[in-house]
C-alpha cells in the first residue's frame, strides 16, 4: 500500500438505514484512523453486509455522511473507489477463467498490473501452487477464497471493506488473512470485516455490534 500518511481516516457521521419496514442501523457514529480496524458483529440480516455496501459506495444510505479524510463520499465517487477495496461475501470470480485471471481482472479493477512474477508469488502465497491455471469452477469454495487473499496481498488500496473474507478457509486459509490484515493495518491500512470470528491481530481493533455501539 502506497498511501500510508498519518491523517488517513475513515468516519461515519448519523449513518442511517432501513430495508422496507425493517431498520438495519440509526445514528451511527465512529471514526478510524491509521492503523484501526472495526470488526462487525450481528446476527444474520443486522446489517453488516449492507454497512460495508454503503461505505463502498455500492448503496445509498436513507440518512447521514460517510467521510474519508475528512471529505464526504458520495456513491460511486472516484475518490472512494481509489481508495477502497471491497471483497463481498460471494467470491465473484468468472468460472471459465484461471485463478491467475482472475486475479488479472481484480487488480486491473483495481488500478494495478503486477507481473506474472509478483501474480505467481502471491499465489503461491496464498496455497494456490499448481493451480495458477486450473479454471476456478474446479477448485473448492475455499480455494477459490484464497484468490481473494492473493488480491489483497498485492492491493495497494489503503481502506479494506471485507465481508466475511474467513468463509470457507480452514486454519491454515485464516492465519494467512490474519497475517495479511496485521500487515496492512501496521502499514498504517484501516479495515472494516464483517466476520463471525476472533481476528488475533496486534493493531487496535474496534467491535461494532449492529443493534449496539462502537466500542
Amino acid at each position: 500500500m502506497n498511501d500510508s500518511a498519518p491523517e488517513l481516516q475513515l468516519s461515519v457521521h448519523a449513518l442511517c438505514l432501513a430495508r422496507g419496514p425493517k431498520r438495519l442501523f440509526a445514528d451511527l457514529n465512529w471514526q478510524l484512523n491509521a492503523g484501526q480496524a472495526m470488526i462487525l458483529r450481528g446476527a444474520n440480516g443486522s446489517g453488516k453486509t449492507s454497512l460495508l455496501r454503503v461505505l463502498a459506495g455500492l448503496t445509498a444510505a436513507d440518512a447521514g455522511e460517510v467521510r474519508w479524510r475528512n471529505q464526504r463520499w458520495s456513491p460511486l465517487c472516484n475518490a472512494q473507489r481509489e481508495s477502497s477495496l471491497y471483497l463481498g461475501h460471494a467470491n465473484a470470480l468468472k468460472g471459465e477463467l484461471s485463478a491467475d485471471e482472475n486475479l488479472i481482472d481484480a487488480l486491473a479493477f483495481d488500478g494495478i498490473e503486477p507481473d506474472a512474477a509478483a501474480r505467481a508469488a502471491a499465489l503461491d502465497a496464498a496455497g494456490l501452487n499448481g493451480r495458477h491455471h486450473l479454471p476456478t469452477r474446479r477448485l473448492s469454495q475455499g480455494q477459490q477464497r484464497r484468490v481473494g487473499l492473493a488480491r489483497l496481498a498485492l492491493s495497494r488500496k489503503p481502506l479494506w471493506l471485507l465481508d466475511e473474507p474467513t468463509n470457507a478457509l480452514d486454519i491454515d486459509g485464516v492465519a494467512l488473512f490474519t497475517g495479511l490484515l496485521e500487515a496492512h493495518l501496521r502499514d498504517g491500512g484501516l479495515a472494516c470485516v464483517a466476520t463471525h470470528l476472533p481476528l488475533m491481530v496486534s493493531a487496535t481493533i474496534r467491535e461494532l455490534s449492529l443493534g449496539g455501539s462502537a466500542a
